[in-house]
């Protein structure tokens, strides 16, 4: 069964009664002229459901059966993945929370993390795709020069292209400071050459390019993670018109096959088999995790909220089978122990729910709050997303 109906009634009554989201961010200067409150919540969260329910759901299952697929340098997505993302990008909802100037929506965190529920409740493959991309655009905003702005985030952010983030070797996982991939300078790029790992959406024929950033270490760098930089790598290099020109030196050479998201095209990349991947520095030279981090901090909110999504939709499944199934001459729903197992399923995900959103709340409010506020309210942020992540995933899993 791929049936999700996304929790409406429970999302809106967090945002707007709990959370107070009309008296907590609609004064705010950056919101004032959204209307943040009740109604703009009904339709954001009642669009963003069709487009889970009746969309990325069916496509669950066909993901699973029918994986996406690597054939000499080509990867081909499950039935009916790249339609829904073209459907998830012409509703603008792979920028949310991003600013307006850089192609985004610009509304609350708070928005942007009740529609990932969403997607994550109702297809978990499909979504780890526009999650990697948003934050490969934070990172780009937060770190890139004004060039690398103008040509990257509009296009990411609307969903033309996507972004990927390229961290993980075969001999480098937790430990990056070993790892192997290096940047060799020439003129104003670098030429890029190694092998990366696990790299989620790591291709696809779907978009019209793919940003990928990827860690790498210059000949001269320091040893360890002190060494290690960020470039931009494009699969299509940009023309000065903005439009996708020659193919970069950036092939995947196999898809994996991870548990659950056998719809997501998960992927081995080859950077610089040939001439060397062209790419760009983002930020400053032997800063990369530092930049990095920016994309993973969002990264760790989000894997926090896949748990949500997956508990979610747990707890749908559990109960509709609860419903159906008779034993004793009566739905096992009205065992005493089943109801049992089944409140606590709801308790705990709606207690998910409301420390993840009330986390959105404070990265708006140190976002674009008062300033006098901002460094408390990073403070907590900065508490908070380790919490997010190990408690959410934990409690995800038994669920």
């Amino acid at each position: 069964m791929s049936t999700y109906r996304a929790p409406l009634a429970d999302m809106s009554f967090i945002i707007d009664e709990l959370l107070d989201a009309e008296g907590a961010l609609g004064s705010l200067p950056d919101f004032a002229e959204y209307g943040v409150g009740p109604d703009l919540t009904t339709a954001l969260l009642d669009e963003a459901a069709k487009l889970a329910g009746d969309v990325l759901a069916p496509l669950r299952r066909v993901g699973d059966e029918h994986p996406a697929t690597c054939s000499d340098g080509v990867v081909t997505v499950s039935p009916g993945y790249d339609d829904a993302l073209r459907q998830f990008a012409a509703g603008g909802w792979g920028g949310v929370s991003a600013g307006i100037d850089d192609g985004g929506q610009g509304l609350p965190e708070l928005y942007n993390t009740a529609t990932h529920e969403m997607w994550n409740g109702s297809n978990l493959a499909f979504a780890l795709g526009p999650l990697l991309s948003s934050g490969a655009a934070l990172a780009i905003a937060a770190h890139g020069d004004e060039r690398q702005k103008q040509t990257y985030l509009k296009k990411m952010n609307g969903g033309e292209w996507l972004g990927t983030m390229n961290l993980t070797e075969s001999g480098a996982g937790s430990d990056l400071g070993v790892m192997k991939t290096r940047a060799v300078p020439e003129g104003d790029h670098y030429r890029i050459h190694g092998q990366k790992i696990f790299i989620t959406w790591g291709d696809h024929e779907v978009t019209d390019n793919i940003i990928h950033l990827v860690l790498a270490k210059l000949p001269d760098a320091p040893e360890g993670s002190r060494g290690i930089s960020l470039f931009i790598v494009p699969k299509f290099l940009v023309n000065p018109d903005g439009s996708p020109g020659e193919r970069n030196d950036v092939y995947p050479v196999s898809c994996e096959h991870k548990l659950g998201i056998h719809g997501s095209p998960t992927c081995v990349m080859a950077f610089g088999d040939n001439e060397g991947a062209v790419g760009y520095l983002l930020g400053q030279e032997n800063r990369g995790l530092v930049c990095m981090f920016t994309m993973m901090n969002e990264a760790r909110l989000k894997v926090g909220i896949q748990a949500l999504g997956a508990a979610e939709g747990a707890f749908q499944k559990a109960a509709a089978y609860a419903r159906e199934r008779v034993q004793g001459g009566v739905p096992i729903i009205e065992h005493p122990d089943v109801k049992r197992m089944l409140l606590t399923m709801k308790s705990l995900t709606e207690a998910m729910r409301t420390l993840a959103y009330t986390e959105a709340v404070t990265m708006d409010l140190a976002h674009r709050g008062p300033r006098e506020s901002r460094a408390s309210m990073q403070a907590r942020i900065d508490l908070m997303i380790p919490v997010i992540k190990g408690w959410l995933t934990e409690v995800g899993q038994e669920l």
